[in-house]
């Protein structure tokens, strides 16, 4: 973890884009650029930063996958692979879903944790991805997926759509929307209908900017850490930024990584579990 953090900051410490360009601008780092045009019609499918790094994250969600979970000789890698699927099996998918749709929404929930922590780990990984170069070099950079809002609400529609699904097919329309309604008198019902109507739309921001929030803001915090130094150009500040900025990036990485997560996923279970069984 030290090494990870010590090539982190280092390599935040060599010249930026946005300290190439003599200026420096956090919210600049989080700015998608299209990499290769692609457009059906209206429909923009353009690769960006965003869209790489998401394609890097399935590939190593696979590859850890395939590593940990087909271990067969008892090891770390046997171990690791144990705890993942403990945690997502007794944490996430039994707090959450109904015994009878376990089975089915097992691997959904399991995959949707592995893959968020795996993107969320991988934006904290200096790479050279940030479409800029410095004297023919690419600059090396951190970025996560996750703090695009458009990432995490296509991950939070996928919740939102199962669930909807699921709690018309285990209780048909009628039962399913009926128990949206709690029990009050009819006088109230055209004030609580668009509540809860609304309360559900909440439940699809709710899940996507919690994720979005907290991944942005660790970035920010880490970039302006450390471009504080260049905006004031005085080294002696890195006596107390560097520090600073390696705190909060293992915070990020040990802590908020692994949390946030962990609580996509249990939501999404949550969810999904009260659409089979609703309350009322």
């Amino acid at each position: 973890m030290r090494r990870l953090a010590l090539v982190a900051l280092l390599a935040l410490a060599a010249p930026q884009a946005a300290f190439a360009r003599g200026e420096f601008d956090p919210s600049e780092e989080f700015e998608q650029h299209t990499w290769v045009s692609i457009h059906i019609g209206p429909l923009d499918l353009s690769i960006t930063k965003a869209v790489a790094y998401l394609f890097i994250g399935a590939a190593l969600t696979i590859l850890l996958g395939l590593v940990l979970m087909r271990a067969k000789v008892p090891g770390r890698r046997q171990a690791a692979g144990e705890i993942i699927y403990e945690i997502a099996q007794t944490q996430v998918a039994e707090q959450g879903l109904p015994s009878k749709a376990i089975a089915l929404w097992f691997p959904y929930v399991a995959t949707l944790m592995l893959f968020i922590w795996v993107v969320n780990m991988l934006g904290f990984i200096p790479l050279p991805l940030t479409g800029e170069t410095w004297h023919g070099i690419p600059v090396w950079g951190i970025y996560a997926a996750t703090s695009s809002l458009s990432v995490t609400i296509a991950l939070a529609l996928l919740t939102f759509v199962f669930t909807h699904w699921e709690g018309i097919r285990w209780n048909g329309p009628v039962r399913y929307f009926k128990s949206w309604i709690p029990e009050v008198p009819k006088a109230l019902l055209p004030l609580i209908i668009p509540l809860e109507i609304l309360g559900q739309f909440m439940r699809l921001i709710s899940l996507s900017v919690r994720l979005f929030a907290n991944m942005l803001a660790g970035h920010m915090l880490i970039l302006t850490f450390i471009g504080l130094m260049f905006v004031l150009e005085n080294v002696f500040l890195a006596v107390v930024v560097v520090p600073a900025a390696t705190a909060f990036y293992l915070f990020e990485v040990v802590i908020v990584v692994s949390i946030q997560a962990f609580i996509f996923a249990a939501l999404s279970a949550i969810y999904i579990g009260s659409a089979i069984e609703p309350e009322h």
